[in-house]
């Protein structure tokens, strides 16, 4: 998955060099897809701690 946003945020950068705007509809469309991924990778490391915590402390 890090992979996968680090792809997206070499090509959010080509797009909107290319474009000449961070408001043109592909800028934007990328850099959703962009947050979403972001959020995804959010929980998951959420998860993980409180997993962690669970483990660590099961009281």
């Amino acid at each position: 998955m890090l992979r996968q946003l680090q792809s997206l945020r070499q090509k959010l950068h080509e797009i909107a060099e290319l474009r000449g705007s961070l408001t043109d509809p592909a800028v934007l469309a990328i850099s959703e897809e962009a947050d979403q991924l972001i959020v995804a990778l959010q929980y998951m490391q959420r998860d993980e701690s409180e997993q962690s915590s669970i483990t660590r402390d099961p009281s």
